[in-house]
Formats: C-alpha cells, structure tokens, sequence
C-alpha cells in the first residue's frame, strides 16, 4: 500500500500579489493550516512577502515558508491558484478568460507533479472556466479540483441583507448560485431570516423586502467587486477571509455546506461545465454537490449561467 504524501495541514498560495498575500495573512490569523508557502515566479517580490509574513510567526501557530522554486508546494494538503492577469476596471471576468487559461495550462500540471494528491481551489478569475481547464488538464478527480465560486458573493449578499433587514449577518440564510460573475443570481425562494422567509420579513408591519429591493440587492452582490475594483485597484481582504475559511472546511473531517464551483456530472441537467450550488466539502474535496430546491425561475436563471460559462470555455478550446 503506497504511503500517502500529503501534508496533514499544507497550505501552498500559487501568486504573491495582492490575493495571494491577504489570502496567506488571513490563513495566519486565523490559523487554518499549520503550514502556509507562498509560491511566486517574482523573486523579490515573494521573497519580500514570505519575510513580512514570517515575522509575524511569533504571535501565530503556523510556519511559513516559500519563494520562487515550484517545490515550496511539494506535498501540499492544498493548493490555492491565485496567480494570472488580474482584472481591469470595467473589465469582466470572463474577458481574462483566454490568458489565464493559458497560463493555467501551462501551470497545473507542473503544481500537479510536486503535490498530487492535494485538493486544488481555483480563485484566480474566471474561475469557473478555469476550473474546467485546471481539471481537464490535471486528469484530476472532479473531487480533487474546485473554486472559491460564488462563496464570496454570498458573503457579499447576507452582508447587504443583514444591514437592509438590521440583524446580525449569522441570522440571514442566503445564497447566490451559478457564474461567479455577472449572470450569478441568489435563491430567494429558499433565502431566510432565522427561519423567517426573507419575502415575509417585515418592520413595523411593512413587508421590507419587495421584488424590487430583491433585485438591488441581488445587482449591488454581484457587481459589488468592479466598484471595488474601480476605487482601489483589485478585490483582495474579502476573498483572502473566504479562503481561509475555505481551507479549514478542506482540512476538516467535518462535511460543510458552501457555494463552491466544481465540475458538474448531471446536476439540473448539466455536466461539464463549473459553477456554484450548495456543496458539501470536506477533507475529500467535494463530497456532493446538493440540488437544492429552486423555483423555475431559478433553474432558467441556472441554464442560462451554465449556458454562459459553457460558451467562454468552449471559447478556449475547453
């Protein structure tokens, strides 16, 4: 019987720029892997960042380790992909479609040769598509390769609602399926207030969320990063948090419940492609992904996302 490989708490961060390095900083803080290596073709730039973060190592219970040898991954329970060309102001994720597919390609399958049996997440964007690309290229398990998906995006909506409905976040029950991107849309047939229905929500007997609060909310969740983009440059704390969060859902025998994209194999009808639904994930990687239950409105909504995604990839000869 061969003697597995993998560390038992290995995060390796493929990209030293500004998600990478808030990513690694958060995995710190929050102590979601007992190893993070931050791995980089820029050598004095993740030099510089993998000195910032170790000496800090006093005040967390992580080592931290890397540098520009593609080795610093060897072994990794996990492998994060935040590397490739970054998005524009007013450019749309699935316009990054063709570059970083390449640059993926070229990547996975040498990340692959150091750690194979590590659970890789895409974030670097579109993420969907570039899952596909990462799993087709890397002969992978559909299991062993996913993205951060629409997880960050929920975040983004139960934030929005939990102000608009003046609760603490941990009580709103939402989530956004599909594209991480502009055809993503939330499940409000199934989204809660504590086991209220966010449609019967009300405030001095007035009905606070009507069809047309729905739908702001629902654009301001989605479109939430090119405002951020437009301001500062790049998206990077919020998604470095999910990640991290990410990980210690990846790391932990324990299955949890996150809109996650991965490969699909018949779920509402559609294979091949990523996007994001309800999925369980644990120390295996994507143990299910739920059909959780939708209007009709909504499983268009999804045909229509997949059907998007599907068109870019095939776009770039995936």
């Amino acid at each position: 019987m061969r003697t597995s490989t993998r560390h038992p708490s290995k995060l390796s961060i493929v990209g030293a720029g500004a998600v990478g390095t808030s990513l690694a900083y958060a995995a710190l803080i929050r102590d979601s892997a007992k190893v993070v290596a931050l791995y980089d073709i820029a050598t004095k730039k993740v030099e510089a960042e993998v000195k910032d973060l170790a000496h800090g190592t006093q005040f967390t219970n992580s080592v931290v380790m890397g540098g520009d040898d593609i080795t610093a991954v060897r072994d990794s329970s996990i492998v994060i992909i935040t590397a490739g060309a970054k998005q524009k102001p007013g450019q749309t994720r699935l316009d990054l479609a063709a570059t970083n597919a390449r640059i993926l390609s070229s990547m996975m399958p040498q990340l692959v040769e150091q750690a194979p049996e590590a659970l890789y997440v895409l974030v670097t964007n579109p993420c969907d598509v570039l899952t596909v690309v990462a799993q087709r290229v890397s002969g992978l398990p559909t299991a062993q390769v996913l993205s951060t998906g629409t997880l960050l995006d929920t975040s983004r909506l139960r934030y929005l609602v939990a102000q608009k409905a003046q609760v603490a976040q941990p009580n709103v029950h939402s989530m956004i399926v599909g594209e991480h991107g502009d055809s993503e849309f939330p499940l409000w047939s199934s989204a809660r207030i504590s086991s209220v229905a966010i449609r019967d929500w009300t405030v001095a007997g007035e009905r606070v969320f009507t069809q047309e609060v729905l739908d702001g909310l629902a654009h301001e969740a989605a479109f939430a990063a090119y405002e951020v983009i437009e301001g500062k440059g790049a998206t990077n704390y919020a998604i470095g948090l999910a990640g991290a969060r990410l990980v210690e859902a990846l790391l932990s025998p324990t299955r949890s419940v996150l809109p996650v994209s991965s490969v699909l194999d018949g779920q509402y009808g559609i294979s091949g492609i990523a996007l994001s639904l309800p999925t369980l994930v644990s120390e295996h990687g994507i143990d299910r992904v739920l059909e959780a239950p939708m209007s009709a409105d909504e499983v268009s909504l999804l045909h229509a996302s997949a059907e998007r995604i599907r068109q870019t990839a095939a776009s770039v000869g995936f």
